[in-house]
């Protein structure tokens, strides 16, 4: 069997790779999603909520980055067009949505979404003794969890 440049057999990774690309496509949805709500956000709760949608985009622009870096090192290449992402993600764009509560529920279910495909990422990654992303996921998943949880006791 061949291997890739760090030692893991290249059959295996692209098995994972397809994984990551679906996970790095929801997230730049996501993203941007972030991006929509941190401009359109309006009402009693702007204050709070234009912070907490750019602290949560901010978040999602280092795992964008970290999850296409992943996949490069795997030897593989990242979606990168935005007509990739929007063909391989779950998450659907947010358009228009101007109720805060509303915007927060999307928010939480994109991460719902998020830590779903994390966490198959994490049992292929497990499967193929791939450390380096075992850890990547785990870190993700450790944060998206307490973020879902924050966000579901602000809509109690």
């Amino acid at each position: 069997m061949s291997t890739n440049d760090i030692g893991l057999e290249i059959k295996d990774s692209k098995i994972l790779v397809k994984k990551l690309n679906s996970l790095l496509a929801n997230y730049e949805v996501y993203y941007q999603n972030l991006r929509n709500f941190h401009w359109n956000v309006s009402g009693p709760n702007f204050f709070e909520l234009h912070a907490k949608f750019e602290e949560l985009y901010d978040i999602a622009h280092l795992g964008i980055d970290e999850t296409a870096e992943r996949i490069l090192t795997l030897g593989e290449r990242p979606l990168s067009s935005f007509e990739e992402f929007l063909n391989n993600s779950r998450i659907k764009e947010a358009k228009e949505v101007s109720d805060s509560k509303a915007m927060v529920e999307t928010v939480r279910d994109n991460l719902n979404t998020l830590l779903e495909l994390e966490r198959e990422a994490l049992d292929i990654a497990s499967e193929q003794n791939d450390e380096g992303t075992v850890d990547l996921m785990s870190g993700y998943i450790t944060a998206k969890e307490k973020t879902v949880w924050m966000l579901s006791a602000y809509l109690k």
